[in-house]
């Protein structure tokens, strides 16, 4: 008797609760029953006569089969997504999910706008828009994830298309009781107290790029807090933690209400880029959007 034939279904609830490892929460996220959920992974175990799981009392986690198998099976319905996709483009941009990848800065004050005029023109068309730092958007759209992804670092990856996009400046912030001479010098540089966001982050690659180009080692910076995100880094410096270097964007709002002052410090502007796989799909949508933006 032939075996029953794999589904997509069963591929869809394997990686939901590979992913979660949770039966219950998986089967929540995936909106089917908890033994359907069971019924699935069973299936597939019984089809082959492995076990993808340990099931450690009411834990469960991967066997080395049920990790080599997420893999594949993750290729699987991205390959039916894609083929979904290709038909979907022949009725226009009438419904879909154009996934997106940002950097904080550009998701939290660039993209917003411009994705609500996406939105007023395409309403049926579902951005969904995660929030990553430059190696994070560049990890995205390489496992498909992300369709784009925008960045404000420098990104060396033979599979990713990078180009320039949009461009922003830097500048460095302080509580308005810092003082400072009007031209800051390496001695200043190396005993200011700085605030910088964490490593792998568009912002601080782009002010070390700037420091090394003229002539300053950012090795020789007196880190004295290291944080995840833009709020943190300029609420910390407001309250008199340090100086940053943040995007003018970011902290436009919190010089003009006086809780933050911009120190003269000469900053070359900084492009943000667009990243796409080069052999990977290309939706009308996101082909749509890029042009928005060239627009605006």
């Amino acid at each position: 008797m032939d075996k029953p034939s794999l589904t997509l279904e069963q591929l869809r609830i394997f990686v939901g609760v590979a992913e979660r490892e949770h039966m219950t929460r998986a089967a929540e996220a995936l909106n089917v029953t908890q033994s359907a959920a069971s019924t699935a992974i069973s299936a597939l175990e019984a089809r082959h006569g492995v076990k993808l799981f340990h099931r450690i009392g009411r834990r469960i986690e991967l066997t080395e089969a049920g990790h080599t198998f997420l893999e594949e099976a993750r290729l699987v319905l991205l390959s039916a997504q894609n083929a979904e996709h290709t038909l979907s483009e022949f009725t226009g941009l009438t419904r879909g999910t154009l996934k997106l990848v940002a950097s904080q800065t550009i998701a939290s004050y660039w993209l917003p706008p411009k994705l609500a005029v996406f939105h007023t023109r395409y309403p049926q068309v579902e951005i969904d828009l995660a929030i990553a730092n430059t190696e994070g958007a560049v990890a995205r759209v390489l496992e498909g994830a992300a369709e784009l992804g925008f960045a404000e670092g420098q990104v060396d990856e033979p599979a990713i298309a990078v180009w320039p996009i949009a461009e922003d400046r830097l500048r460095l912030v302080a509580a308005p009781d810092v003082t400072a001479p009007d031209e800051i010098d390496e001695k200043w540089l190396a005993e200011a107290s700085w605030v910088v966001r964490e490593r792998g982050s568009g912002t601080r690659s782009s002010f070390e790029a700037a420091l090394a180009e003229q002539g300053f080692d950012p090795a020789r910076l007196n880190i004295s807090l290291t944080l995840p995100a833009n709020e943190a880094v300029l609420t910390s410096v407001a309250s008199g933690a340090g100086v940053a270097v943040l995007s003018e964007l970011v902290v436009a709002c919190a010089v003009a209400s006086g809780r933050l002052k911009v120190l003269s410090l000469p900053l070359p502007a900084r492009p943000y880029y667009g990243l796409r796989h080069k052999e990977r799909y290309r939706s009308r949508a996101a082909d749509a959007l890029l042009d928005l933006i060239k627009e605006l």
